[in-house]
């Protein structure tokens, strides 16, 4: 089986995995801010490192995942200026911060459990590590990487680039002349030594709500800040695997890199992970454009876009089918197929359990049989090894789908492959559909127990010849989005595909 390779957005190529500290891996992800409901470009991003997490822990790496709550100092905009977006969301709905905080964390949160996302290892917040910051402020400040200014604190870009050979810029790819001409004429600009400086400590405004006693006064953490001092709490000041959106690689995660390696010295992280945007009906999400479209929206169907609702399942199926660093667009016609997929799958995923392997002798071995699978399944780990490309592993397993059900209909015969085979096929099966890609059946209830009973007087009613009862049972079958089977030997059931 090939060795896993990352595509690492510092060095821009794809390298292979080596965990600094093998068999344990670090991985830290931007979490969201939680002044608003979690859209779905969010979910999008956060599916896709739980798969990543998943994956790593299958190849059997003790991984502590830890992905943050930004509950202060996000700004209106990335030039250290406009109002905290948590405050003024309190503001406006009449709340205390805290409130909308909490509000807005719990709705994630249950968007992430409906998901299917694993939580983290740790999920810390930017509030429960003041004091942490404030300390790597000073440190930044005693190394001459920082300077204070009206009150804030701003790291010197300029004195970390004659430090570090001009480093700053080196994972967005951009160049100071560029960071300074993009810079926005804003109030408070004039207090920074050059527009690419950034805020480590904002002085608060007498409007300003949220606000900490610090050395320089009351104030607040600028968001950049906050990831760079968890993730050294949690990983150390060097781990493996940083990730979040695309958006993400500049500023915030150009920021962290020259405040983690101006504090501690050293390289922060070894590999960063980017997944890219969503996009709907090919036009990037925009409130502006009303196709912004909420978890709960799709879920429900209630937006003028939708023709249905969708499952969670289905969206994370829809997930799957893209590599998470290309551009995944959202429409009705590659959901209605990604839900039709996913019930396939489903269905196969019920087929394997219940299939048992039993010898006859009189059923000759088929080599091309069991090399077909053995090959299928080194398509399924290719895949994954390729940078998590989840649209090729599923891809295959799609194919595996198909030797599953001509076994389960009798077109080949389950002893036309040895035992070993089987199992793999079994095995690998079941742990790439729950496991690793991380689906579930969707509803609540067992729905194979209660099939089971509905089964038994189905078969009642078909050997009675009451044929009015039958119809009546397939109708409600399919109301439950279930197609009953009657085969030779005996009923079965499906989800409708």
């Amino acid at each position: 089986m090939q060795q896993l390779k990352v595509f690492n957005t510092l060095s821009r190529q794809k390298e292979i995995f080596t965990p600094l500290h093998p068999p344990y891996v670090g991985m830290y992800v931007c979490g969201p801010t939680v002044y608003n409901y979690v859209h779905l470009g969010n979910c999008r991003t956060f599916t896709s490192f739980d798969i990543i997490f998943r994956y790593l822990k299958h190849l059997g790496y003790q991984v502590r995942y830890v992905r943050n709550i930004t509950d202060v100092g996000h700004l209106e905009n990335d030039a250290d200026e406009g109002e905290d977006k948590i405050a003024k969301k309190a503001k406006l709905e009449n709340l205390e911060p805290m409130e909308i905080v909490q509000k807005y964390t719990l709705d994630f949160r249950y968007v992430m459990q409906v998901m299917n996302n694993l939580p983290p290892s740790i999920e810390p917040s930017a509030t429960g590590h003041i004091v942490e910051q404030i300390a790597m402020t000073k440190k930044l400040l005693e190394k001459g990487f920082a300077y204070e200014a009206g009150g804030s604190i701003y790291f010197d870009v300029s004195k970390y680039n004659e430090t570090y050979a001009a480093e700053y810029g080196k994972l967005s790819g951009r160049v100071i002349e560029e960071l300074i001409s993009g810079s926005r004429d804003l109030d408070g600009q004039g207090e920074k030594h050059s527009p690419e400086d950034f805020a480590l400590w904002k002085k608060a405004s007498k409007e300003h709500i949220m606000r900490w006693d610090s050395p320089w006064g009351e104030g607040f953490p600028g968001w950049h800040l906050e990831c760079s001092v968890m993730s050294n709490k949690y990983l150390g000041s060097q781990f493996d695997i940083h990730g979040g959106g695309m958006d993400l690689k500049f500023p915030h995660h150009e920021c962290e890199i020259a405040q983690s390696k101006g504090t501690y010295g050293v390289e922060p992280v070894k590999y960063w992970l980017h997944a890219n945007m969503l996009t709907v009906n090919g036009t990037k999400m925009s409130k502006s454009l009303g196709n912004s479209i909420l978890p709960q929206e799709l879920f429900t169907g209630k937006h003028d876009l939708l023709e249905q609702a969708y499952s969670p399942m289905t969206l994370r199926f829809a997930m799957l089918q893209t590599h998470y660093r290309s551009t995944m667009d959202i429409s009705n016609d590659a959901l209605k197929a990604a839900q039709k997929s996913y019930k396939r799958v489903m269905n196969g995923l019920r087929t394997i359990k219940e299939l048992t392997y039993s010898e006859h002798v009189d059923i000759p071995k088929e080599t091309k049989q069991k090399e077909e699978i053995e090959k299928i399944v080194q398509e399924m780990y290719d895949g994954m090894n390729d940078d998590f490309n989840t649209a090729v592993s599923l891809a295959a397993l799609l194919k595996l789908l198909k030797k599953i059900n001509a076994i389960h209909n009798g077109v080949t015969p389950i002893q036309s492959i040895d035992q070993a085979t089987f199992d793999l096929m079994r095995k690998t099966y079941i742990s790439f559909v729950e496991e690793i890609f991380g689906l579930r059946e969707e509803n609540e209830t067992n729905l194979a127990d209660v099939m089971n009973v509905f089964l038994e007087i189905y078969k009642e009613a078909k050997h009675n010849k009451n044929f009015e009862q039958v119809d009546k049972l397939r109708s409600h079958f399919k109301s439950l989005g279930v197609v009953v089977k009657d085969m030779k030997t005996k009923v079965d059931w499906s989800y409708e595909e």
